[in-house]
């Protein structure tokens, strides 16, 4: 393809130099800065730029567009490995699917294939956009690889082929670098941008891993995942900034119980190794067993489809902003002290300047290290990667550390939300989960399924996966101490589609039901709700805070998947009053009470900050008093109770968590099945998402009444970890209150969390239909 004159050492390593006119290009002159300078940061046109030039200067790099981003931007992956292997691309990836599926091969092939595989490496990058340091860490690795000519690099493509995203969010790195450029010599420099830096799910956009919703996901799963179903994935993150200089693997307690130990096992051996070799190269800081956990498929979908998921967090900055960290300011990590070396953190930084230039380092150093010791060790991970297979396949789930394995899950087609029971098929398929049909009555759990209901075998290529979603999560009491307070979890404890979807679906212990073959995959189901999708009478609008809230986020992406008109509404346009000419309902998503009435500090421009306000108050409460219906989600019901004088307060109101912890968990409910807020409510299991959220008690029942209410004695979780059960018994979970001729809704749980709660969106719609029209 193109003819190489000389080489020239660059650094430590040998590095191909071509004529200028065939030169593959350096990632500063397209840049026009050395990726990790101070106070720079790409474009994503500039990010194109480059992978599209490498693609074409480089027979190493094939650079593919995916798709289009929700905002319109190419979203790009480029393969890189020896010329060799990426014009028998095909062929290898053939390779890969015989040593995942058993099924595919003969045993005699095995040994062939062992021999002739690749180890198959997924890093993905900057998917929190205001983590820079993987806008730019991609070029460096891109870089060493394309021009490198060290014996290294080329055991490295060689032995391996890679799958290099650039950015998960391509929407972002112009979202955080525009405001950024924008705010540089100004008191809100190295500042969060006042918006989402994923138009509708901000951080969340790494808990989308098994829902799905996002393109986004979906490129990365449809075209990555599943035509490769990588051995390893490397998930590039930033953390915080007073701590620990970089995480690498092992992750701490818990595990995922349906997590296969060989990858456990490999993640740990993969990770330690990482920081054997950044500790040896005089690198400090370096923390593992630390901060993260291996439980969600939210974010560990590798995990669950035979790969190692190697996350590093490297120690930010402000964006691209250098800053000063003494010693005397670094605090503890989950499990590590960042001033006190320990055997999972052997070198201690001590302290000084820290920029985007010692991130790129630390990024690049990490992923080098793990990609090295995956081309070393290909034989290795190619035979642990078919035995998982064969294990996946085997009849007494070698897999699984669990005394009893469920054969089966069965779900009826006769499902009162036809949308939800589309979702959750939907869901399992697009995650690599055959689904089937039985083929004669199961009777399961007291109940009787006719033949042609869903089956799900957990004997399957995924079935682990599948049993995790459709199980009751059963999270471990973790302890900071023996009797101390609890263990704080990453992120939520809880992932149930049956119960967030809605949909019933039995659970069989014993001989798995006779089935026929895997169905096909199911087409997305079409969201729509009666008498509010497309031309709607009802006038809503949702609040938009300039704090830039997931939950609105989401809540937008939800009327949007449903097709539900509204209007986002700014601190301006409520403080404008006169809101019951132009709206029936108004939405106020999760948010911290504080945060609606203050908003931004004052570092942000003036355009931006200050946040609702008395005005803001003002314009709310006579709106309402004038007829209109004020929804508000979790921690915004609050701001509600406060700034209607609501007869309604908050029974965990300073109670400690030692004494009461739900952090992300299922809880069942009784529904007032009078209330015509429940009208459309159809779930089989009533439960609502509760996530550190409030819990009411009513003071004047003839000014307030529960809509949805905890039992009055007993525990109500039913999926993940509640500590205090008793102090929900009796407590209300969703209140309706009347103000003037209008109503305010408190919803004391997330009712369209993540996008994933089909189940109580019902609770969102009916109330929004009552909505008195002027």
């Amino acid at each position: 393809m193109r003819q190489l004159l000389r080489a020239v050492v660059l650094g430590a390593a040998l590095v191909p130099t071509l004529s200028s006119a065939q030169a593959i290009p350096t990632p500063a002159s397209i840049l026009g800065f050395e990726p990790g300078a101070d106070r720079r940061l790409p474009t994503w046109k500039q990010v194109t730029d480059y992978f599209t030039a490498l693609d074409k200067a480089s027979p190493r790099v094939s650079t593919r567009v995916l798709g289009k981003t929700v905002q319109g931007r190419p979203f790009l992956a480029a393969f890189i490995s020896d010329p060799a292997n990426l014009t028998n691309l095909e062929r290898y990836r053939q390779i890969q699917r015989k040593l995942m599926d058993p099924r595919l091969r003969t045993e005699a092939e095995l040994p062939t294939l062992l021999e002739q595989g690749k180890t198959i490496i997924l890093i993905t990058s900057s998917i929190h956009s205001t983590e820079v340091g993987g806008f730019l860490t991609p070029f460096v690795l891109a870089d060493r690889l394309a021009r490198g000519n060290s014996e290294e690099v080329m055991s490295i493509l060689r032995n391996t082929i890679i799958m290099l995203v650039p950015s998960q969010n391509p929407d972002g790195v112009d979202i955080v670098g525009n405001w950024y450029r924008a705010t540089i010599d100004t008191p809100a420099e190295g500042s969060s941008p006042p918006e989402l830096y994923h138009y509708y799910t901000g951080h969340d956009n790494n808990r989308d891993w098994y829902a799905l919703t996002q393109p986004e996901t979906r490129y990365t799963v449809d075209s990555l995942y599943t035509p490769w179903n990588p051995q390893i994935v490397n998930d590039i993150h930033q953390q915080g900034a007073n701590a620990g200089r970089i995480f690498i693997p092992p992750y701490m307690d818990p595990v995922e119980p349906n997590i296969d130990p060989i990858l456990t096992a490999g993640t740990n051996a993969l990770g330690m190794e990482m920081a054997w070799r950044l500790v040896a190269e005089g690198k400090t800081g370096v923390a593992t067993n630390a901060s993260y956990d291996q439980w969600s498929p939210a974010r560990q979908y590798s995990l669950n489809h035979r790969g190692v998921r190697i996350l590093t967090e490297t120690a930010s900055a402000r964006l691209a902003s250098p800053m000063n960290m003494p010693f005397q300011a670094l605090g503890t990590g989950r499990g590590y002290d960042a001033k006190v070396a320990g055997w999972n953190f052997p070198a201690v930084w001590k302290g000084g300047t820290w920029g985007i230039g010692n991130i790129v380092d630390y990024q690049t150093s990490a992923s080098w290290a793990m990609l090295a010791a995956a081309a070393r060790d290909r034989r290795m991970w190619l035979e642990s990667y078919a035995q998982m297979g064969v294990r996946a396949l085997a009849d007494n789930a070698p897999w699984s550390n669990e005394s009893v394995v469920p054969s089966a899950f069965v779900i009826a087609k006769d499902q009162r939300d036809p949308q939800a029971l589309g979702r959750l098929i939907w869901t399992l398929q697009h995650g690599q989960v055959e689904v089937r049909t039985t083929t004669e009555a199961v009777t399961v759990e007291g109940k009787t399924l006719p033949a042609g209901s869903y089956a799900v075998l957990v004997k399957q290529n995924f079935g682990g996966y599948a049993k995790a979603l459709l199980e009751r999560q059963k999270y471990p009491d973790l302890r900071e101490y023996p009797g101390g307070p609890p263990k704080r979890p990453y992120d939520v404890t809880a992932h149930t589609l049956p119960l967030l979807f809605g949909v019933d679906v039995a659970t069989v212990i014993g001989p798995a039901p006779a089935t026929g073959p895997a169905i096909a995959m199911i087409p997305e189901p079409k969201y729509s709700v009666a008498g509010l999708s497309g031309a709607s009478g009802r006038r809503i609008g949702i609040y938009r805070s300039y704090t830039a809230s997931m939950d609105e986020g989401w809540t937008r992406w939800l009327f949007d998947a449903h097709q539900v008109p509204f209007t986002s509404l700014v601190d301006r346009d409520i403080k404008a009053g006169n809101l019951k000419a132009r709206f029936d309902a108004i939405l106020i998503p999760d948010s911290p009470p504080q945060q609606i009435t203050r908003g931004l500090p004052n570092a942000y421009p003036d355009s931006v900050r200050g946040g609702l306000g008395e005005a803001g108050q003002r314009a709310l409460v006579e709106f309402v008093e004038q007829g209109g219906t004020l929804l508000a989600f979790n921690d915004a019901s609050l701001y509600a109770v406060e700034a209607f004088k609501l007869p309604v307060k908050n029974a965990l109101e300073g109670v400690r968590n030692t004494e009461f912890y739900a952090p992300g968990s299922l809880f069942a409910v009784d529904v007032d099945r009078n209330h015509p807020m429940t009208r459309s409510y159809t779930a089989p299991v009533p439960a609502v998402w509760f996530e550190d959220s409030p819990a009411f008690e009513i003071t004047d029942p003839s000014k307030a009444r529960a809509v949805l209410t905890y039992q009055a004695q007993g525990n109500p979780l039913l999926s993940g970890w509640l500590l205090g059960a008793q102090k929900l018994n009796g407590k209300a979970a969703m209140v309706e209150a009347s103000v003037g001729r209008g109503k305010v809704v408190l919803y004391g749980f997330r009712p369209q969390y993540r996008g994933q709660t089909n189940a109580t969106l019902p609770l969102i719609w009916d109330a929004i239909g009552r909505a008195a029209i002027q």
